[in-house]
């Protein structure tokens, strides 16, 4: 990431890279986005190498968990407040300060403790144009400074902080620390808003826990 990105970055919690993306490396994306009535689900890597490669020679860490997100007319939802904490490892184990586990859809969940949650990376690709409209998400900026924040505390600490709509262009990618507070409400018009999530970390997680394939 350049200076003037990282500055941005550590002040904000967030950089947008604009027009990051080719129309080939969105295609595997868009391939892969197929989700029918469903708003979301978690992937795999397959297919999605040399895209992924890209990223991670633009972030310097490796994807870790990828999930695409489909709003449109038959699925259409809005979420307050907050703070997505969880990462999905290969095995269940008792590890000091991993806590919350939860299995879905057979991969087991859970929430790390503070300093390893600071250090992972949410980066939003954007398939379709999106804003307000479309129920774009919207980001309380600097808020990844304020730590883990309780799900109950979460609206009235994001409105501490400078408030943004992500409008984005298909192509364009958006770059989050994890613990940045966030929301989206519903789409107003009938349209498609696809998003893929790719969570980026820098790190191997303790033994004898594994990041999730």
């Amino acid at each position: 990431m350049r200076g003037d990105h990282a500055q941005s970055f550590e002040e904000t919690g967030r950089v947008w890279l604009r027009g990051a993306l080719s129309e080939s490396d969105l295609h595997p994306l868009d391939q892969a986005c197929v989700l029918g009535a469903k708003a979301g689900a978690r992937m795999g890597q397959n297919g999605l190498a040399p895209t992924l490669s890209k990223l991670t020679s633009l972030l310097s860490a490796k994807p870790v968990r990828i999930v695409a997100f489909h709003k449109s007319k038959s699925a259409n939802w809005g979420v307050p407040w907050h703070q997505d904490r969880v990462i999905a490892v290969k095995t269940r184990h008792e590890v000091e300060e991993f806590t919350n586990w939860s299995q879905k859809a057979g991969v087991w969940h859970c929430e790390p403790p503070l300093p390893l949650l600071e250090r992972i990376l949410f980066v939003r690709v954007h398939l379709d144009d999106t804003d307000a409209e479309s129920g774009a998400m919207e980001i309380a900026q600097g808020s990844h400074n304020a730590g883990k924040v309780r799900a109950a505390e979460a609206a009235v600490v994001a409105e501490r902080y400078s408030l943004e709509q992500c409008t984005a262009k298909r192509g364009d990618v958006l770059v989050l620390k994890m613990l940045t507070l966030h929301r989206s409400g519903t789409a107003q018009v009938a349209t498609s808003r696809r998003e893929v999530r790719i969570d980026f970390a820098g790190f191997d997680l303790p033994n004898p826990l594994e990041w999730a394939d």
